[in-house]
């Protein structure tokens, strides 16, 4: 081959190389090919004019002990190229590479609407800082959970399932939710639940809030309200008499409201209503005695049993006409009555002072001996 050959040739192998330099620019991200690695350095080819060393530091974050446990001969690896020329030809970075790629990916995830793992690495003001597949996240204290958090402390090294919402790349700003997250997790619970709840089952819950008129109870990831006057037969002052954040109840759907997303539940209807058994100690027609504990305008309630009374009637307090019951009785008086009707719908018990009176005073005539007949007169 005659030199002005060779010439020629050589001339064109290095405006092709030129050719493949032009086309490396600082600034971008590149893929290079690892051909040399130590403890301190990887050596990478991207095509320029020479191999490029690029130090432990910035192939790895946190940086490495040694390069050789990042990367090996033959790697395939993304660079950022941070500048072409100099010494060592110029200065490459894999992490920034990675962050870069992990940007994008971050921007397609949010996209699709996926959701993402994120570590919680520390407490700042305001919400979490996060660790995202390399990346610096924020969440929101106000996007953590669906109620106020006093303490974020919790969270920290838990890993969370979260919702990127808000990405800037050139601010490096990267918002996440886990919010958004479980509303709509309770939004398809409550759907489920709704579709499927009737009013008169009976289902477990768990007691979630206690409030001053009532209790809020899960069921099944839905909070149902069962009102004061629903945790017990017994008189409640307060719900926390009866019952504490935690507890496991059964409870009787009262009322499902769909539209308005309410459920009314009722611990005490799941029980036995406590007036039934003490009623069933009684019958129509037999004699008791109690003490009187309230006079009304219709008459007066003795008390039966602790907690259990029945109603005299104004007409059968007395075997006269009266217009007020003191005019026959006085709280605290101790009568015989017998028992006319137990109404166990309404929970009632009507007594009768005159009956039981009446039916003694007969009883006694029976009891008594016949007169002895007269003897004739002499």
């Amino acid at each position: 081959m005659s030199e002005d050959m060779k010439n020629v040739e050589d001339m064109g192998t290095l405006l092709a190389e030129a050719g493949d330099m032009q086309n490396i620019r600082e600034h971008e991200v590149v893929v290079g090919t690892v051909v040399q690695v130590n403890r301190n350095e990887a050596f990478v080819d991207i095509g320029y004019k020479q191999e490029i060393p690029v130090p432990k530091r910035e192939l790895a974050f946190p940086e490495p002990e040694s390069a050789e446990d990042v990367v090996k001969v033959g790697d395939k690896i993304d660079v950022y190229i941070q500048s072409l020329g100099g010494e060592n030809g110029g200065a490459l970075s894999k992490v920034k590479a990675d962050r870069m790629v992990a940007w994008k990916e971050m921007e397609e995830i949010k996209e699709r609407g996926e959701t993402v793992e994120a570590k919680i690495t520390q407490v700042v003001k305001g919400g979490l800082v996060a660790s995202v597949n390399g990346l610096r996240g924020f969440i929101p204290a106000s996007q953590m959970e669906l109620h106020f958090v006093k303490d974020l402390g919790v969270y920290v090294d838990q890993t969370v399932t979260a919702l990127p919402i808000e990405i800037d790349i050139h601010k490096q700003r990267l918002v996440l939710s886990r919010r958004q997250i479980l509303e709509k997790e309770r939004e398809e619970k409550q759907q489920e639940i709704f579709s499927t709840l009737e009013q008169g089952q009976t289902v477990k819950g768990v007691v979630k809030r206690l409030v001053d008129y009532g209790a809020f109870i899960d069921i099944g990831g839905v909070d149902g309200l069962a009102h004061i006057s629903d945790l017990s037969w017994d008189r409640v002052k307060q719900p926390s008499d009866v019952l504490q954040v935690g507890q496991e109840v059964e409870v009787f759907v009262k009322n499902v409201d769909p539209d308005n997303k309410r459920i009314s539940l009722s611990i005490k209807d799941t029980q036995r209503d406590p007036w039934l058994d003490r009623a069933d100690k009684y019958h129509e027609g037999d004699y008791i005695e109690g003490k009187i504990i309230k006079l009304t305008d219709f008459g007066a309630f003795m008390e039966i049993e602790p907690g259990f009374d029945g109603l005299i009637p104004m007409g059968e307090l007395c075997d006269r006409r009266i217009e007020r019951a003191d005019e026959a009785v006085h709280t605290g008086d101790e009568v015989k009555v017998k028992v006319m009707r137990i109404d166990l719908k309404r929970k009632r018990i009507s007594l009768s002072v005159n009956r039981a009176r009446r039916d003694a005073e007969t009883a006694r005539r029976v009891d008594e001996p016949a007169p002895a007949a007269e003897e004739s007169a002499e």
